[in-house]
Order: C-alpha cells, then sequence, then structure tokens
C-alpha cells in the first residue's frame, strides 16, 4: 500500500498546522483512507517506524492513533505479523417479535453456522439460576455454552441453563438446543428478552476476536414453556459491529388495551 500510504500521511502534513492533536489527525487520515477505499480489508499498515518517518511524527503518537483505531474495530493487530485493516462486517438483523435459535435464523439467512464449544454439563445451581428457573438446592441444573459462528465469523457467545430433568444429558445436544428440546416437548413457546450495552472483556473478546473493551450486546432471555414453566435461562454476549435487533411497533387504537 505504498502508493496510498504516501496519500494518507501526505494529507496529514497538510493539516498539521491545524492545531488538533497529532494523534487524532493521524487516526482520522487512515480511517478516511479506509471509508474511502485507499486501503481495504485485510491491507498491512507500514510499521510504527515507517509511519513516523512518512508522517514526521513520534512512534508514541503513531502507536496511541493505531491503537484507538484497532479499539474501534478499524484496525486489528495481529502479534508477530503487523497491523492490518479489519475485514468489513457484514451486520446481521434480527428480528426481536419471532422466538428462532441461532441455528434455524442463520439459516434462513443461507449462512454456514457452526459452534464450537465451550461447557456443556450438569452443575449445582447459582443462586441466579435457582431463582429463575424454580429449583432447590438439591437439584442439577444442565449448562450449555457455546461460540456460535457463521460464515466462519464468531458472533456470539451463548450460555444457557436449564434444569437437569429438561435436558439430562447436554453432552447429547446436537447442533440446535431448540430442535433437542423439541423432541421432549420442552421447546419454548415464548420469551422474555433484556438486552444493554456492554464493554466486552478479556475472555469474551478474545473468542469473538475484537478488542478488548469494545461494545458489545448483553442479552439475557428468560423462555418459556406453553404451560408457563420458565424452561431456559441464556445469557449471550454478542458482537456490537454484526447485529442490528429490529423490533416492530403498532400504535394501539382506541378499543386496545394500553390505550394511553
Amino acid at each position: 500500500m505504498s502508493d496510498a500510504a504516501d496519500q494518507i500521511f501526505a494529507t496529514l502534513k497538510q493539516s498539521a498546522q491545524s492545531g488538533a492533536p497529532l494523534y487524532l489527525q493521524l487516526r482520522k487520515s487512515i480511517e478516511d483512507a479506509v471509508n474511502r477505499g485507499l486501503i481495504g480489508p485485510g491491507d498491512a499498515l507500514p510499521s510504527e517506524r515507517d509511519i513516523a518517518t512518512k508522517a514526521d511524527i513520534s512512534r508514541v503518537t503513531v502507536r496511541k492513533a493505531v491503537q484507538d483505531l484497532v479499539k474501534g474495530g478499524i484496525l486489528v493487530q495481529r502479534h508477530g505479523s503487523g497491523t492490518f485493516v479489519a475485514p468489513r462486517m457484514e451486520r446481521v438483523e434480527q428480528s426481536l417479535s419471532r422466538l428462532t435459535s441461532f441455528t434455524e435464523d442463520m439459516a434462513r439467512r443461507g449462512m454456514a453456522v457452526r459452534s464450537a464449544w465451550l461447557d456443556r454439563g450438569l452443575y449445582a445451581p447459582s443462586p441466579d439460576e435457582m431463582m429463575v428457573l424454580g429449583l432447590s438446592s438439591s437439584e442439577l441444573v444442565a449448562r450449555v455454552a457455546r461460540l456460535r459462528i457463521a460464515n466462519d465469523t464468531p458472533l456470539a457467545i451463548e450460555r444457557a441453563s436449564l434444569s437437569a430433568s429438561a435436558l439430562p444429558d447436554p453432552a447429547g445436544i446436537g447442533s440446535s438446543l431448540y430442535a433437542a428440546l423439541e423432541l421432549t416437548g420442552n421447546r419454548p413457546v415464548r420469551a422474555v428478552q433484556r438486552i444493554s450495552a456492554a464493554n466486552l472483556g478479556d475472555s469474551d473478546a478474545r473468542l469473538l476476536e475484537v478488542p478488548a473493551g469494545v461494545a458489545g450486546l448483553h442479552i439475557e432471555r428468560i423462555s418459556y414453556l406453553a404451560s408457563g414453566k420458565v424452561i431456559e435461562f441464556t445469557r449471550s454476549i454478542y458482537r456490537g459491529d454484526a447485529y442490528d435487533f429490529v423490533a416492530e411497533l403498532r400504535l394501539t387504537g382506541p378499543n386496545e388495551e394500553g390505550r394511553p
């Protein structure tokens, strides 16, 4: 990217007298170059030393600008390889009005889905699991934790808890938890979800292949059977750069409940 690099840093030199901190000017120059297509996904940036020489600034300034861009998901750093423009993430739009499994949801989009198992076993329940699932301290809880991957991109970490009576053999689950539950008549029919913003910790960020501290979505879901019994308690972390959750809203009519 030598020609592109020359354009980026020439622009920086021209604006050096703007008064803005140099690292912000460098960050903006690189981000603009990515947005304009001068450098594309997978392209390598010059070394910190080369950037500092071309832009006539210190390596400390270069490092600060690059770290900001890594945190923002514009660049990625690979140990021993260098700094690269991050791959473009195709955003996934998911409806909040339908209760579907990740496998079903991605299959409708024609995406190849797989999971990396993080945990599946029977454990003594935590206080939260006892309260939500209605378990006693003498009962066991089945925990199923997976890294959900679509088209070779990790999108979400799902950690589901269920009563051991509903899922006595967590290790026997195939590609879909809901498919396994349907076989025993325990597939949920409705759920309540709570979505909140979260900054990803080191371990979750590593699994999702994003920098630690970037924005993600924390989703807590409680799912119910037709009888009203709670069947599933799931806490998930989704990549903030990959998901859009969409809900349809309707204005209530004059004869409908909830009229203002």
